[in-house]
């Protein structure tokens, strides 16, 4: 089911109807939780529902044993079960393919015969590489000692399947979601208000901007990239940038507003990225819950790991470069994610490099405005193996904006757009989860009614998924 969608749109009320007819049993709370996501889940295809039902409860099991008074050599291979279930879930279903094909084309390269009979050919299942992370996220806590298991297994499996975020984030973890679903929920008019907010200022950036006014250029751009100009492909570039951020953080509002409705506060995904002035920022306001997560559970311990065994620049590089490699896979079995990780990689290291020598920069106006422009620029450089269809088309991508590079000679009306749009989000930059902030009745309500006409008239189909349902 899409947020974007009519059925959703009788589910929502209907389920907070149910929900709020229990105010203050949160174990019946809890329960409708539960069936609701199940449900909402089934509407794409009820059968992998199975996957998610496994990892619930390999993690659930899991976290009890580790939380009991075993040997350290017991929890760690408890925790290494997990893992390697959950892993090896998602490796079958998401990577195996691509891992043979990949054999199979070297094979062919070497002068050697293979035959494809390995390949299983499963669908990827919808949002399976988030919630993967959240229940292991549940493990390695409570084996580092940084929660306690939940003893109830309704509240662990509303965690898990909690259908805001569900499907493409934020990945939750469990020490703010599970303290929530263990207290009692009362009715706040005030919440259910920034819910609707939020709810609102989403559709209208996934409708309008995303789909309506910069799919159709983005999509021109890079099925006729070989036909122009270097400047157009990079205004093409731009409109992918605008594109894809209204598109994920406009379903990143849709799901805290609508969790905001149930009573559940979940983390920002997206602070502003695009004002960022370096890498660093940039990866603390993009994709938040991913992010901290890779950080927390991937770059941190290959770090300390390296620094074991090392010291030195090279040891800081790998960890990097490994990082952000494996984030790149995260997003998708093809060899242009990985060549997108390695390109963040690049500019990460090389940022490392020269920000001692930044330091020593004056901060004014010009410098801020200067260093802006040249993140997002590298920003929608990294799109280009995003958005590409494979890692070739990539860089010939890349070749042809720098060899024809010059100003746009067309599909330059999309800016007339992004301009406005940049300018309301420097207004509300301040805080990304109460975007509407407008005292005076009327006006306010003027511009829910005139904001809602324009995404009724934009309102292409329900085929327009979100971006980040194929993740």
């Amino acid at each position: 089911m899409q947020f974007n969608s009519l059925s959703f749109f009788i589910f929502l009320p209907t389920v907070f109807s149910i929900y709020w007819l229990f105010q203050k049993k949160q174990y019946y709370q809890n329960i409708i939780l539960l069936i609701a996501s199940f449900i909402f889940y089934a509407f794409w295809d009820w059968r992998f529902l199975s996957l998610i039902i496994i990892s619930t409860i390999t993690d659930y099991i899991v976290g009890l044993n580790i939380h009991k008074d075993y040997t350290e050599d017991s929890k760690r291979k408890l925790l290494l079960g997990s893992i390697i279930i959950n892993l090896g879930i998602l490796f079958i279903f998401k990577y195996y393919d691509f891992f043979i094909l990949s054999w199979l084309d070297l094979c062919s390269f070497l002068g050697y015969e293979a035959n494809s009979k390995w390949t299983i050919e499963l669908i990827l299942p919808l949002g399976i590489s988030f919630y993967t992370f959240q229940t292991m996220s549940y493990s390695i806590d409570i084996y580092h000692g940084k929660i306690k298991p939940t003893k109830n297994f309704i509240t662990f499996a509303s965690y898990v399947s909690f259908f805001p975020q569900l499907v493409a984030g934020p990945i939750e973890r469990a020490s703010n979601i599970i303290p929530q679903l263990e207290k009692s929920r009362k009715f706040k008019h005030k919440q259910s208000i920034e819910g609707l907010r939020l709810i609102f200022w989403g559709l209208f950036k996934k409708v309008v901007i995303a789909d309506y006014l910069m799919s159709h250029r983005a999509d021109f751009t890079f099925n006729n990239y070989n036909q122009l100009d270097g400047g157009s492909l990079f205004i093409g570039l731009v409109y992918f940038a605008i594109q894809i951020y209204c598109d994920f953080s406009g379903y990143s509002d849709i799901a805290i507003g609508t969790a905001k409705l149930f009573g559940i506060e979940i983390i920002s995904n997206f602070k502003f990225p695009y004002f960022s002035k370096n890498p660093t920022e940039f990866w603390s306001r993009w994709h938040v819950s991913l992010s901290s997560w890779i950080r927390d559970y991937l770059y941190y311990p290959l770090a300390m790991h390296f620094m074991r065994i090392s010291v030195g620049r090279i040891s800081k590089y790998k960890s990097h470069i490994i990082t952000m490699a494996i984030m790149g896979l995260w997003h998708g079995a093809n060899w242009k994610f990985l060549g997108w990780g390695i390109y963040w990689a690049i500019i990460i290291i090389a940022y490392s490099e020269i920000r001692p020598y930044l330091s020593a920069i004056t901060e004014s106006i010009s410098t801020k405005f200067i260093q802006i422009i040249s993140m997002f620029s590298l920003t929608c450089g990294s799109y280009v193996f995003f958005r590409s269809e494979s890692l070739y088309n990539a860089i010939e991508f890349f070749s042809y904006m720098i060899t024809r590079f010059s100003f746009p000679s067309t599909n330059r009306s999309g800016i007339v757009f992004i301009i406005p749009f940049i300018f309301i989000e420097y207004l509300i930059r301040v805080d990304e989860r109460n975007p509407i902030k407008i005292n005076n009745f009327y006006f306010r309500w003027l511009l829910y009614i005139l904001g809602s006409a324009i995404i009724y008239l934009c309102w292409e189909d329900d085929k327009k998924i979100f971006i980040y349902f194929q993740f």
